[in-house]
């Protein structure tokens, strides 16, 4: 596809859906990519968002590459102290880390920027809060000084879109209902439909690698 088709697909998705194209950022997924495959599939396309799920491999492509950086993976709570290195955490999946993060932020005298991934297919195997652990999740985290919380996440169940549309539709909904702006979903398969069904960051890799 590449970087190019991507956005045009993503535009598509937003005229679909009535939305302005400005609303919806994409963030480029570089896990297992080498510094020039991203330069030339990536970046000489333009300043997007980085986005990376293991620590050690984002911090030897800091030191290479100038880029906001986001991390998308299951966070462990001993690499928590590298989360000032990300501009967002999309991965928020547990009260522990959370509290790990506050922990941080104020050592650091900064507040992090995070998403709460939220479990929606009730995968066993997947990481984030079940749908009905939201509301107490969501209020522990508030009053936790040195954590913002922007949005949610959600990784849907693999499958067809009739499948992974209803998700897409419930985390906008409790997105809305907590008064959340950002909602992280769709990745290189389903990105169109998390657009049409109210994303506001989609998180690319496969697409954008391939020729």
């Amino acid at each position: 596809m590449g970087l190019p088709q991507v956005l045009e697909a993503m535009e598509a998705a937003c005229r679909r859906a009535g939305r302005d194209p400005e609303g919806v950022r994409l963030v480029a997924v570089t896990k297992g990519r080498s510094v020039e495959e991203i330069q030339e599939k990536v970046l000489r396309y333009g300043p997007f968002p980085l986005g990376e799920s293991r620590v050690q491999e984002a911090l030897k492509k800091m030191e290479l590459l100038e880029a906001e950086w986001h991390f998308i993976g299951p966070l462990q709570r001993n690499k928590a102290k590298f989360a000032p290195r990300f501009a967002l955490i999309h991965s928020l999946d547990s009260l522990r880390l959370a509290e790990a993060l506050d922990r941080v932020g104020e050592k650091v005298g900064v507040r992090l920027r995070v998403l709460v991934e939220v479990n929606l297919g009730r995968e066993p195997q997947k990481h984030g809060f079940l749908e009905e652990e939201l509301p107490e999740a969501l209020a522990r985290v508030r009053e936790m000084a040195h954590l913002e919380v922007l949005g949610l996440m959600t990784v849907p169940p693999v499958g067809p879109e009739a499948v992974v549309r209803p998700i897409f539709r419930r985390l906008s909904e409790l997105a809305d209902r907590y008064g959340l702006p950002e909602r992280s979903m769709g990745m290189s398969d389903d990105f169109p439909i998390a657009i049409e069904e109210g994303a506001t960051l989609v998180r690319v890799g496969r697409a954008l690698f391939v020729d």
